[in-house]
C-alpha cells in the first residue's frame, strides 16, 4: 500500500494512503536511506510503502527516492542531518524586522539549504501591523535586496489579514512547507489560511523578545482548494548547515556565484584570493555585505560546536 508521510512525531508517522485513508505507522527494523545520516530515515512529505499485519500496527517498509528537501544539522547530533521535510514544491520563509527579530545569517543560511537541495523559496515578512518608522524602513531595505538577488518577497500581517490574499494565491496546487524561527507567526499564518484548524499560539517572551515553540511536531494538513497542502514544522533558531564543501558554498548564493565566474582563480574561496571579482564586487557594493558575512559564516562551519549557536 502506498501513500504520503502527513505527520511526524519521531517516534510514529501518520501516512495517508493512495485512497484517502490515514493509517498510523511504525518504521520496520533499522533500514536507513542512502546518502545521508539523518536523525530520522521518513520525513513529512516522503512518499512510502506500509505493510499491514495481524497486529494493529502498519509498517513503513520503503521510502521512494525524495525529489528535494530541506536540511540542517541535528542540534543534537552533530553527525547528522536533521531533515525538515521532503518532496516540496515551495517553501515560505516567515521571517519578522522585529519581535523577534530574524537575522540575515539565518535568513541567507536557510536560502543557501534550498539552493544546495532545489527548493522555490519565498520570503515571507510577517507582522507588518506592528512596526515603527524604522521597522517599516528596515522592511524596504531587505525587501529590496533580497528581490534583486531574485527571490520572491511578500509584505503581510497574518494576525490582521492584510496581505494575505497573495500568499493564499501561491499555495495553489502546491506542496509548501512553512519555516522559520520561534515567535515570527508561522501558526497564525497557518490559522488564516485554514479557517476552523486553530492550531495553538503562544505570546512573545517580554524577556528575551523571541518565540516560544507550540508545535512540537511536523505535520501536512490540506487547504480548502484541492490538490494544496502546507507544512507546519517546530519553529527554530539556528540553522547550521550540512553536506557543503568550502568549495560549493559560494554556488549557492546566487549573485556570489554569478561574480565567481570572473575571478581569476577557478578554485577561489573569495576571501584573499588576487583577481577575485566577488571581493571587488564587495568593494562596490554591488554584494551585500551582510550576504558576504552569511557566506563566511558557512564556511567556518567546520567549527565543531558552531552550529549549535543561535544565529
Amino acid at each position: 500500500m502506498h501513500g504520503i508521510v502527513i505527520k511526524n512525531t519521531g517516534s510514529w508517522f501518520t501516512v495517508k494512503t493512495d485512497d484517502g485513508k490515514k493509517v498510523e505507522c511504525k518504521v520496520k527494523g533499522n533500514f536507513r536511506l542512502r546518502g545521508i545520516r539523518s536523525t530520522s530515515p521518513v520525513v513529512i512529505g516522503d512518499h512510502v510503502n506500509i505493510i499491514t499485519g495481524s497486529t494493529d500496527t502498519a509498517l513503513i517498509d520503503s521510502v521512494g527516492e525524495r525529489k528535494n528537501y530541506i536540511v540542517r544539522k541535528s542540534i543534537n547530533l552533530s553527525k547528522q542531518a536533521h531533515i525538515l521535510a521532503a518532496n516540496l514544491d515551495l517553501s515560505l520563509l516567515i521571517v519578522t524586522i522585529a519581535h523577534p527579530t530574524t537575522s540575515t545569517t539565518f535568513i541567507d543560511r536557510f536560502l543557501a539549504t534550498a539552493e544546495a537541495y532545489g527548493v522555490p523559496v519565498v520570503i515571507v515578512f510577517n507582522k507588518t501591523d506592528i512596526y515603527n518608522a524604522d521597522d517599516l524602513r528596515l522592511l524596504d531595505g531587505m525587501t529590496h535586496l533580497y528581490t534583486t538577488i531574485g527571490y520572491p518577497c511578500l509584505s503581510l500581517s497574518a494576525l490582521t489579514g492584510e496581505g494575505m490574499d497573495d500568499a493564499v494565491a501561491m499555495l495553489q496546487n502546491k506542496v509548501t512547507l512553512v519555516s522559520g524561527n520561534s515567535g515570527v507567526g508561522k501558526t497564525t499564518f497557518i490559522n488564516h489560511i485554514i479557517p476552523g484548524l486553530n492550531l495553538r499560539t503562544a505570546d512573545i517572551s517580554d524577556a528575551y523578545d523571541t518565540g516560544r515553540h507550540t508545535t512540537t511536531y511536523s505535520e501536512m494538513y490540506e487547504l480548502p482548494t484541492p490538490h494544496s497542502y502546507i507544512i507546519d514544522t517546530p519553529g527554530i533558531k539556528g540553522f547550521g548547515t550540512i553536506d557543503m564543501s568550502r568549495e560549493e558554498v559560494g554556488h549557492y548564493f546566487r549573485e556570489i556565484f554569478s561574480y565567481s565566474r570572473h575571478c581569476r582563480f577557478n578554485n577561489c574561496t573569495h576571501t584573499h584570493e588576487p583577481g577575485c571579482a566577488v571581493l571587488a564586487a564587495i568593494q562596490r557594493h554591488d554584494i551585500a555585505q551582510s550576504r558576504y558575512n552569511s557566506y563566511l559564516s558557512i564556511l567556518d562551519d567546520k567549527t565543531e560546536d558552531k552550529y549549535r549557536k543561535p544565529f
